[in-house]
């Protein structure tokens, strides 16, 4: 069990997925992160090992800010408590990912990957999402229809929160037999 949040809006959304991480907090307190996109459109993630507090005086000592972002709290499921093991999981420059659920088929997903030249650096089944959806992107270069071309060869119960670099005006989510809540507000949506 995990908790994901993001934010996409005309204003600094990082104190807002702090905020909504220390709400779901209850839902993994093994490790959290956050990542966004900073002015010049790069991904920026900052994760840590333990509670909601130790991430947010890195987050604090950087300086972080950014109008769109994802954040994760989680509860470790696949692979142990570690800054490597912790969300947002990333593929390369391209992707950067969050994740509620168990993707049942990620030992084979990571098998082809691996075997496509994609390099892993945690034991988690996020990760296997973040390089499948970069993966596809090689393709099938528009991010909504990638992201749907993805999610058809993920077998579970998952809630995914996606930025990219190559849409950076958008935060995209799925969700596959779990629950996803999403706020809509006037100019920005949670």
């Amino acid at each position: 069990m995990c908790g994901i949040v993001g934010g996409i809006a005309q204003r600094d959304v990082v104190p807002i997925l702090m905020e909504g991480l220390k709400r779901l907090e209850y839902r993994g307190y093994d490790s959290a992160g956050v990542a966004v996109l900073d002015e010049r459109q790069h991904l920026q993630r900052i994760r840590s090992v333990g509670k909601v507090a130790a991430l947010k005086h890195l987050i604090d000592d950087a300086d972080l800010a950014s109008n769109l972002g994802i954040a994760h709290t989680r509860w470790a499921t696949h692979g142990m408590p570690a800054e490597r093991n912790a969300h947002p999981h990333m593929s390369g420059e391209r992707v950067a990912i969050v994740h509620n659920g168990i993707i049942e088929n990620y030992a084979e997903l990571r098998q082809e990957l691996s075997a496509k030249g994609f390099a892993f650096t945690s034991e988690t089944d996020t990760e296997v999402i973040a390089h499948l959806l970069a993966d596809v992107l090689e393709s099938e270069p528009d991010f909504i229809n990638a992201i749907r071309e993805a999610s058809r060869k993920l077998v579970g119960a998952y809630a995914l929160a996606v930025v990219s670099p190559d849409d950076p005006d958008q935060m995209v989510v799925i969700r596959a037999g779990s629950p996803l809540v999403i706020g809509l507000g006037e100019g920005e949506n949670f």
